[in-house]
C-alpha cells in the first residue's frame, strides 16, 4: 500500500480538520424541520435539562465502513465520512475495533468483521474532537465494540490498549464515562462511551446478547439483524435483492414501545440495519422506505424514539429529517 497506517491516520486527520474549518454543506431535505438550529448544531436548540432519554438521536451502524474496497460491497454500510455524518445530524456512532496491524501493542484499527476499514481509532477520535471543538453544544454517543474475526485480535489486552488511548494518548477528557443516562447539559462537547468489551471503566455497558431484543439496567436494544428469511433473487442484478422479511416488524415494535413509554427509564436503541444474502445498500433500500412511511404517519405526535442507527442515511434524507424533527417544539 502506498501509505502506512500512521500516514493514513495523519492524512485523515488533516482532511477532517479542513472539513471542520471550512464546513460541510448539508443536503436539503423536503420536510421543514422544527428544530431551530441546522443539523450540524441541532442539539444547541435543546435545553440543558433535556435527558437523552427524551430525545430522538439519529445514528449509523458500522459507522466507518465507507469504502467497498475494504471488504467489497458486503462490508459497505455508509457513504458519508464521520465529518459528513456529524454535519447532517448523526450523533450515535457504532465503532468496532481491534488491533492495528504492526501496532497491536498500543493501537486499534476499525474493522467490519475481518476487514480493516482503512482508518484508525486515533483518527476516529480526532475527528470527533475536531467536530466537538467547533460545535461545543453537541454530544456524540459512541459504542466501542471489540470486533471479532480479525487477524489482529488483541484479546484480553483490549482494555489496556483502550486505557492507553485515555491516558497515554490523551483522549480521557474527550469521553464522558459514567454508568447512567445523563442530561444534555452535563455532556455537551463530550463523547458518551458505551463499552462492549470486558472493562472496569464504570461507564455505560452495552447489553449482552446477539441478534435479538435485549435489555440491561440502562438500555432497551433492538438489533435483530439476521435469520429473517429475507432475500429473493433479483434477476436484473448481479446481486441478490432484499425483501426486508420481518425486520421492519422488529423496528416498528421498538418505535411503538418507545412512543408508548413517555416516562421511559431505559434508553431505546433501534437498529434499522440487517444482514441477509443482499448487500447492505439493498437491505437499506428494502427497510428505509418503510421506516419513512412509519415516521411520516406519526409525524406531529409528541413522542421520542431514542437512538436509531441506520445504514446509508444519505440515501434517505427524509428519514433523517423526520427523526430530527422529533426533537423540535
Amino acid at each position: 500500500m502506498s501509505l502506512s497506517r500512521r500516514d493514513f491516520a495523519r492524512t485523515t486527520l488533516a482532511a477532517a480538520a479542513a472539513t471542520a474549518l471550512t464546513g460541510v454543506t448539508a443536503q436539503a431535505v423536503p420536510h421543514a424541520r422544527t428544530v431551530a438550529a441546522p443539523p450540524q448544531a441541532w442539539m444547541s436548540a435543546l435545553p440543558d435539562a433535556t435527558s437523552l432519554l427524551r430525545m430522538t438521536i439519529p445514528g449509523t451502524h458500522d459507522s466507518c465502513c465507507t469504502d467497498p474496497a475494504n471488504g467489497t460491497e458486503w462490508a459497505h454500510t455508509q457513504n458519508w465520512s464521520l465529518p459528513d455524518q456529524f454535519a447532517h445530524g448523526i450523533r450515535f456512532l457504532d465503532i468496532r475495533c481491534n488491533g492495528l496491524q504492526d501496532h497491536t501493542a498500543d493501537s486499534f484499527g476499525i474493522y467490519h468483521s475481518g476487514f480493516y476499514q482503512g482508518i484508525t481509532f486515533d483518527a476516529v477520535l480526532d475527528q470527533c474532537r475536531i467536530f466537538l471543538s467547533h460545535n461545543p453544544a453537541e454530544v456524540l454517543i459512541m459504542r466501542v465494540k471489540m470486533e471479532d474475526g480479525t487477524n489482529n485480535d488483541v484479546g484480553a489486552n483490549f482494555e489496556r490498549i483502550f486505557n492507553g488511548y485515555l491516558d497515554t494518548k490523551g483522549y480521557r477528557s474527550l469521553f464522558w464515562m459514567e454508568n447512567r443516562i445523563p442530561a444534555l447539559g452535563e455532556v455537551r462537547g463530550r463523547v458518551i462511551l458505551i463499552a462492549q468489551f470486558a472493562n472496569s471503566l464504570g461507564c455505560l455497558q452495552w447489553p449482552s446478547g446477539d441478534n435479538g431484543v435485549f435489555t440491561n439496567d440502562h438500555f432497551y436494544l433492538q438489533d435483530r439483524y439476521k435469520d429473517h428469511g429475507l432475500a429473493g433473487l433479483d434477476s436484473g442484478s448481479s446481486n441478490f435483492g432484499s425483501s426486508g422479511g420481518d425486520k421492519f416488524g422488529y423496528v416498528k415494535d421498538c418505535f411503538d414501545k418507545a412512543a408508548a413509554d413517555p416516562a421511559n427509564t431505559l434508553q431505546y436503541i433501534n437498529f434499522t440495519s440487517f444482514a441477509d444474502s443482499a448487500w447492505p445498500k439493498d437491505n437499506a433500500g428494502a427497510i428505509m422506505p418503510k421506516v419513512e412511511s412509519y415516521l411520516t404517519a406519526h409525524r406531529g405526535q409528541a413522542n421520542h424514539y431514542g437512538i436509531v442507527p441506520m445504514d446509508f442515511p444519505d440515501q434517505y434524507p427524509n428519514v433523517l429529517s423526520l427523526l430530527l424533527e422529533k426533537n423540535g417544539g
